[in-house]
């Protein structure tokens, strides 16, 4: 393979076949040029990212190579960690954000995440690895970043697996559990730590539930005698189920048939059960 473009460094554009890919390796483009053969035992990735190449191009050209190599080290990781390989666009998605969230703390700028909560309970690993890179950034650049910022890792983190969909659905789907939540809190008067296990039951079993109406899958039934009890037994609870299930018909035209209705409200009572005890 030959060189045609030397992006710095460690990154060079070749021709392979009727393809332009980015070759990325330690010291890869030093001193060298158009044409020059590629060093083939310094190649660490390749990329053929074909409809982004120009925009990664341009970000390895333009940032800080301190904030590329992290970046790097940060999907490295997380691969290892999830056993799995994260789509190419992900090397764009995480250099990118990693430099506007650092260039914000530079400027004195705060870095928030108002879904932060529904994310350390819907994708806990990724949230996880999104803890390690902050740590690891603080160790390797001496930046500290709050713990918002493990959460917005985290969001690009899944996304990035295969076959999950795009950075807007995973906002979309966090940001209306947050509004089923919200609804909770409101109906039944109480502010739940994210801490609380009922509080996380609820939330991943919310996710659940969108995730079966979306794909249509069947439902998990429920006794009729059972549904009945909850419906008697359980009346605030099951307004606030029968009322989210609305919302959620309302936002996105997905049904929650009255099992899945009757399941929320179960997880809803157990939050009251315990509010009342506390």
């Amino acid at each position: 393979m030959k060189i045609l473009r030397v992006l710095n460094n460690n990154a060079v554009v070749v021709k392979h076949g009727e393809l332009e890919k980015i070759i990325f390796g330690a010291g890869i483009g030093f001193q060298k040029g158009k044409n020059d053969p590629v060093n083939q035992q310094k190649i660490e990735k390749i990329f053929s990212m074909e409809e982004n190449t120009p925009k990664f191009e341009q970000l390895l050209k333009t940032l800080p190579l301190e904030v590329i190599e992290m970046g790097e080290e940060i999907i490295s990781y997380a691969e290892g960690e999830m056993h799995l390989p994260l789509s190419d666009h992900v090397h764009i998605s995480i250099i990118d954000h990693l430099a506007f969230a650092l260039e914000r703390i530079k400027q004195g700028f705060p870095i928030e995440n108002k879904l932060l909560h529904e994310i350390k309970a819907l994708y806990q690993e990724e949230f996880r690895i999104g803890l390690w890179a902050v740590q690891k950034i603080k160790k390797d650049l001496d930046i500290e970043l709050p713990e918002d910022e493990a959460g917005h890792i985290a969001l690009h983190l899944h996304t990035a697996k295969l076959q999950t969909g795009s950075m807007e659905d995973t906002m979309q789907r966090t940001s209306l559990i947050q509004d089923l939540i919200q609804i909770v809190e409101e109906r039944a008067n109480l502010e739940l730590s994210e801490q609380g296990m009922s509080y996380h039951r609820l939330v991943v079993h919310l996710n659940f539930a969108l995730s079966r109406a979306e794909e249509e899958k069947v439902f998990d039934d429920m006794d009729p005698d059972m549904l009945d009890l909850v419906q008697t037994k359980y009346k605030k609870a099951y307004d606030i189920a029968y009322e989210i299930a609305n919302y959620v018909r309302q936002e996105t035209g997905l049904p929650f048939p009255l099992p899945e209705i009757g399941y929320i409200a179960l997880h809803i009572q157990r939050i009251l059960s315990n509010q009342s005890m506390s």
